[in-house]
């Protein structure tokens, strides 16, 4: 008889001592999968859902990425940091690709590191069937959503699939949730005009989101489509800095929406 214990998740990165995805010291849990193609993708290799091959330039061979684990493995794993979160106010976060692309398995998760009392973090695209993202949300404490574009149709030539869903699991969030960050990844060409900015400020006041984070474009990832032989379409776009999206943050401030540059 299969049990949720016996739940088997593509993962293809459990990273120990991270300061970035949440608060305190964290573990992070990366899911393999992802419904979305964006074309700037910084981890290309968690786009399938499933483990692949890819070349490792540090052991000049090819690896596999990504594995397939057990809830009660993931557990066991994370759980060796438990001192680092009780001493920083750290904890666990899952992150993908999309986590939402595996859902049962990750809502299980959260749910039983919840009851360790773990302190739980995500980060998502918020593409996923409402029922599944407000059953999710139930066992998140600190709740980062990617917004990538206001317009449905810019959002499907860029991502290949149009914003609704994310849109209405985004007002759910906003009604539900009272620990939401709402990022908008900003990548040029795409997103990053100052009419891009106005246009996000009243879609954002119209929804009532009151404070967001700019995440400026960065070619961290590029190696890696090399790497999976795969063509990167951003390889000659100059990366962003802070000081970059000045104008972004003002026009934001502008309408009354607090704004942090990361």
């Amino acid at each position: 008889m299969t049990t949720q214990t016996q739940l088997q998740a593509c993962i293809f990165n459990i990273q120990r001592y991270s300061i970035h995805d949440g608060p305190g010291i964290r573990t992070v849990v990366f899911f393999k999968g992802c419904p979305l193609r964006c074309y700037w993708c910084a981890n290309p290799e968690s786009q399938s859902g499933k483990p692949e091959k890819m070349w490792n330039t540090s052991r000049n061979k090819f690896t596999t990425v990504g594995s397939y684990k057990t809830i009660d493995e993931v557990i066991n794993e994370v759980m060796k940091d438990e001192p680092f979160y009780e001493e920083s106010g750290g904890g666990v976060t899952l992150s993908g690709g999309e986590v939402l692309y595996q859902a049962e398995f990750a809502t299980e998760l959260l749910k039983q590191l919840k009851e360790k009392g773990i302190h739980t973090a995500t980060e998502t695209t918020g593409f996923a069937k409402p029922d599944v993202f407000a059953k999710y949300i139930d066992y998140v404490d600190a709740l980062y959503f990617d917004v990538k574009h206001y317009d449905p149709e810019k959002h499907r030539q860029g991502i290949g699939a149009t914003n609704e869903l994310i849109r209405q699991n985004l007002a759910y969030a906003l009604e539900h949730h009272n620990n939401l960050i709402v990022r908008i990844p900003v990548i040029p060409e795409f997103n990053d005009s100052p009419q891009d900015a106005e246009q996000f400020a009243l879609l954002f006041n119209q929804m009532g989101v009151e404070q967001i984070e700019l995440l400026p474009f960065h070619q961290f990832g590029q190696k890696k489509y090399e790497n999976l032989n795969r063509t990167y379409k951003m390889a000659d776009v100059p990366q962003l800095h802070t000081e970059d999206l000045d104008y972004f943050r003002d026009i934001m401030e502008a309408h009354e929406i607090s704004c942090l540059v990361r």
